[in-house]
């Protein structure tokens, strides 16, 4: 292949519309040549990642692991055609080798032209970017068009021409979560990466969940937990399921419902989006926007999607949602997920919508990891329609929440631990006004308000490089570029008593003058 094969065609700069990058693969290529791939196509032709909107293929190689892993880690979904359909299309650079293989002479050319649209990068081989050769990447335009959620092209939609492209110029890590700022650090840095409450679990619960150790013989049996659920938020047991946090929620949810147009609303927790990818699921996004507050407009959510996610209060922006801008979303044939995972850190949970049974699909997630600080332990459960959650325990695997975990979460929702969190929160939202009018103190930081959850958001120019003379000073914070929606300049703050908050503002004072000077 010569230069003049691999150069941009007219207009590849300076063109509007999604990018559809094709790509053919062998068995067996990994997620990184796949990567490498496309990274070096995008480069040398000029072309903005950000603008790339999915990965197309032959239908047989979609669950080739090296595309359904490069497909996530970009964030874009896989459209896939028959060998049939790109038989079909007329492709300019094709081979008789692949031609004999699987019906077409390049499926990367094929199924990124199947869909129409201007080929910018004819088909590249991944030896042309130091790779082995097992994969080929071909980019077209499409400015007119945009995917749907089977697979095929259509119209935009005023909620879509702003919404499925990633926002960030690197592949997005959906599974990199706050715990991996303080991992190996040695227990040397002041965690504020982590949103679980400092302090915790208290000595009262510890010695529940220490006397249910002389019962690990037996299997678990999650009845009391189960009503207790139930009780505490004036529903039938039928409607309540008990998970290893709220983590497995999301994977019950990808695995055992059934949906065709999921929508994730961003930025919010990664984890839901990931579950979905990892079931093979196509998704599309509604990103909210910071000139907005991220704050939720209904209408910018497709009519058509029949499972919609969105967090609440939204964990990084801590914007908490109104209950009745929540309650539009909920329709007959769609199901409505809410994660109230912060919820209980809300001083009288307002806006929540645990608890009600008149909003049809109405399915919300509460973990109790958090306040408790039981994240080691895995304790969470779902409230929903009786239907649903039947089809979520079904996906599940036998006993799959544990002795001590049941015991912590009959305990957890007792009087005198509701009055116990509910105080917490209290405190959580004086310690956060103290941490908020310090921020305002500083001009290089922007925060997300209002702030309702138990972090704030903010934006600061060249954050990458405060967060990290922030651990050199021994602040771990959690960055933001994993969310999509956010990118390098956010950090997301936990907060914490105000000795600590003061201590951090003295370093970030630190961290600011030395970035910039």
């Amino acid at each position: 292949m010569t230069a003049s094969d691999t150069s941009p065609g007219p207009g590849a700069r300076g063109g509007r519309g999604p990018l559809v990058v094709g790509v053919g693969a062998s068995t067996g290529v990994p997620a990184g040549e796949v990567l490498a791939l496309i990274g070096a196509a995008l480069t040398r032709a000029g072309l903005d990642p950000r603008a790339v909107a999915s990965l197309a293929t032959l239908d047989t190689k979609a669950r080739e692991p090296g595309i359904v892993a490069a497909a996530a880690r970009l964030g874009v979904p896989v459209l896939t055609y028959s060998a049939a359909e790109l038989a079909r299309v007329a492709v300019p650079h094709g081979s008789a080798a692949a031609l004999a293989a699987v019906g077409t002479p390049s499926v990367a050319e094929a199924a990124a032209l199947a869909g129409g649209g201007q080929l910018l990068v004819p088909k590249q081989k991944s030896s042309d970017a130091g790779g082995p050769g097992g994969a080929t990447c071909a980019i077209v335009r499409r400015p007119h068009l945009r995917p749907s959620a089977d697979g095929r092209d259509a119209p935009p939609t005023r909620s879509e021409e702003a919404m499925p492209i990633p926002t960030t110029e690197v592949p997005l890590d959906l599974r990199h979560h706050g715990d991996a700022e303080v991992r190996d650090d040695g227990g040397t840095l002041i965690d504020l990466a982590v949103n679980v409450r400092t302090g915790t679990p208290p000595a009262w619960l510890r010695e529940r969940i220490a006397q249910s150790l002389t019962g690990l013989a037996a299997y678990p049996d999650g009845r009391a937990a189960r009503a207790a659920v139930a009780a505490r938020h004036g529903v039938a047991a039928e409607r309540v399921l008990l998970t290893a946090g709220a983590a497995e929620a999301f994977v019950l949810i990808a695995r055992a419902l059934t949906f065709r147009h999921a929508v994730v609303l961003h930025p919010q927790f990664t984890e839901p989006e990931a579950a979905l990818r990892d079931a093979g699921h196509e998704l599309r996004r509604v990103l909210l926007r910071a000139e907005d507050g991220f704050r939720l407009d209904p209408g910018a959510v497709p009519d058509e999607a029949d499972l919609v996610v969105i967090g609440n209060p939204t964990n990084p922006t801590s914007v908490l949602h109104p209950a009745a801008t929540l309650a539009q979303l909920a329709r007959p044939g769609r199901t409505l997920v809410v994660d109230e995972a912060f919820m209980d850190a809300v001083p009288g949970e307002r806006e929540a919508l645990a608890g009600r049974t008149d909003l049809p699909g109405l399915l919300v997630l509460r973990s109790l990891t958090k306040t408790w600080g039981l994240a080691g332990l895995r304790i969470g459960y779902a409230l929903g329609e009786p239907e649903t959650i039947a089809a979520l325990q079904r996906a599940q695997p036998l006993w799959p929440v544990s002795t001590p975990a049941l015991v912590a979460a009959a305990a957890c929702v007792e009087p005198r631990a509701l009055a116990e969190a509910e105080a917490a929160a209290v405190r959580v939202a004086e310690d956060r006004a103290h941490l908020l009018a310090g921020l305002a103190e500083f001009d290089e930081v922007r925060v997300v308000e209002p702030a309702d959850g138990p972090f704030v958001l903010v934006r600061i120019e060249g954050a990458a490089e405060v967060r990290k003379r922030l651990r050199g000073l021994g602040f771990a914070a959690r960055r933001g570029d994993t969310f999509p929606g956010l990118g390098p300049q956010w950090l997301r703050l936990a907060v914490r008593d105000r000795t600590t908050t003061n201590h951090f503002l003295q370093t970030l004072d630190q961290a600011l003058t030395l970035t910039h000077p």
